[in-house]
C-alpha cells in the first residue's frame, strides 16, 4: 500500500536521493513474507537503488548535488566489531541493510549513507544499472567464492545468473544453467547469453562441474548440486533465505567437496565489480514497471515471468 511520509532531517554522512530506478529482488519477496528475522517493520523495500543526489548531510564530501549514485544492500556497518576490523564488514555484528532495516527505494526519495554508495559506470541507463547493485554485486561475491572454476553451474537463472554468465564468458569459463523444470524460456535465454548447456535443475549436467552457485531458494538443490560437482568441487549458496536442506548421503560430500554460503557484500566487492562491469560492458536484461506497480512486479518475479531483472522506475 502506498503511503506518503515526510522526509526527515539528514544525519551525518547521509544523502537524500531522488529515486530514478530500483531493482526488484527475490529478497524483497522474502521480506514481505516475513522470512527475514532481521527485518524491521514497517519498512520500505528496495535495495538496488539508482538515484540522484538532492541534498547532502553533514560530513558528506564524496557526492555533489545532481550526481548519480547506486545504493546497495549493505547500508551501514559499525566499523568496530571483530569482523569490520578484519576487513569482513559483510559480517558486521551491527550492520544495517537497505530495504530491510533501513528504508529502501520503493519510493520517490530515499536516504542513504553516502559512504556505502557506489559510482555507477556511465555506460548504463538508470534501469540497467539497478540490478548491478544486488544481482550483480552479491552475485559477483558468490562467483569469487566459487573459485577459478572453468566449468560453472548456475542454479536459478534470474537476475544474478544472467549477469554472471556474461562475466564467465568474458573470462573464458563454461556455464551450465539449471532452471525450474520445463522452463524452456529461461533455458533459451541462458543459451543466448553464452551458456554451453541449459536444462532442468532435476537433470545432471552433461559433464562434472568445478563449482556450482545456487541462487534459487530451494534447499533441495544443495544435494543435487553436490552430485554434479567433481572431487574438490564447491557448492555456493548465494541467497539470503533458503528452505531447509534435506539430509543426504555423506558420499555426496566426500572427496573434499564443500558447501558454503555468501552473506551480503563489502564495499571492496562493489568497487571491483563496478570496474569489471564497465570493462566488459555487461548487458543487463530488464523488464521495467512504474513504481506504482511494485506489487505487479513482485508477482511477476514470484511466478517466474521475468527474464533477467525486474526494475521499478520513477518518471
Amino acid at each position: 500500500m502506498a503511503e506518503e511520509l515526510p522526509i526527515r532531517v539528514l544525519r551525518e554522512h547521509e544523502v537524500l536521493l531522488r529515486v530514478a530506478a530500483c531493482g526488484v529482488c527475490r529478497t524483497d519477496l522474502h521480506l514481505m513474507q516475513g522470512e527475514l528475522s532481521s527485518a524491521h517493520y514497517p519498512i520500505t523495500p528496495g535495495h538496488e537503488i539508482v538515484g540522484y543526489v538532492v541534498q547532502s548531510g553533514p560530513g558528506v564530501a564524496k557526492w555533489a548535488p545532481g550526481e548519480r549514485v547506486g545504493v546497495p544492500w549493505l547500508g551501514a556497518t559499525c566499523g568496530r566489531c571483530r569482523y569490520c576490523e578484519q576487513g569482513l564488514e559483510n559480517l558486521c555484528d551491527h550492520a544495517e541493510f537497505t530495504g530491510c532495516t533501513l528504508d529502501g527505494g520503493y519510493a520517490d526519495y530515499a536516504i542513504a549513507d553516502g559512504r556505502y554508495c557506489f559510482a555507477i559506470p556511465q555506460c548504463y541507463l538508470d534501469a540497467e544499472a539497478a540490478p548491478l547493485l544486488c544481482a550483480g554485486l552479491i552475485g559477483y561475491r558468490a562467483y569469487r567464492i566459487a573459485g577459478k572454476a572453468p566449468r560453472l553451474g548456475l542454479y536459478g537463472f534470474g537476475a544474478a545468473a544472467h549477469l554472471l554468465t556474461q562475466i564467465a564468458q568474458a573470462q573464458h569459463r563454461r556455464v551450465f544453467a539449471f532452471t525450474r523444470p520445463a522452463d524452456l524460456e529461461s533455458q533459451r535465454f541462458a543459451l543466448e547469453l553464452g551458456a554451453v548447456w541449459a536444462g532442468s535443475s532435476e537433470e545432471h549436467s552433461p559433464e562434472p562441474l568445478d563449482a556450482a552457485i545456487i541462487f534459487a531458494p530451494e534447499g533441495s538443490l544443495v544435494p543435487r548440486a553436490l552430485a554434479v560437482v567433481r572431487k574438490g568441487g564447491r557448492v555456493v549458496c548465494a541467497g539470503i533465505h533458503m528452505s531447509d536442506i534435506p539430509s543426504f548421503p555423506y558420499a555426496l560430500l566426500w572427496d573434499e567437496r564443500s558447501v558454503s554460503s555468501v552473506a551480503n557484500l563489502t564495499r571492496a566487492d562493489g568497487s571491483e565489480f563496478m570496474r569489471i562491469a564497465a570493462k566488459i560492458k555487461l548487458r543487463p536484461a530488464v523488464q521495467t514497471f512504474p513504481m506504482a506497480q511494485a506489487a505487479a512486479a513482485l508477482d511477476a518475479l514470484a511466478n517466474g515471468r521475468v527474464l533477467g531483472a525486474a526494475v521499478l522506475i520513477n518518471k
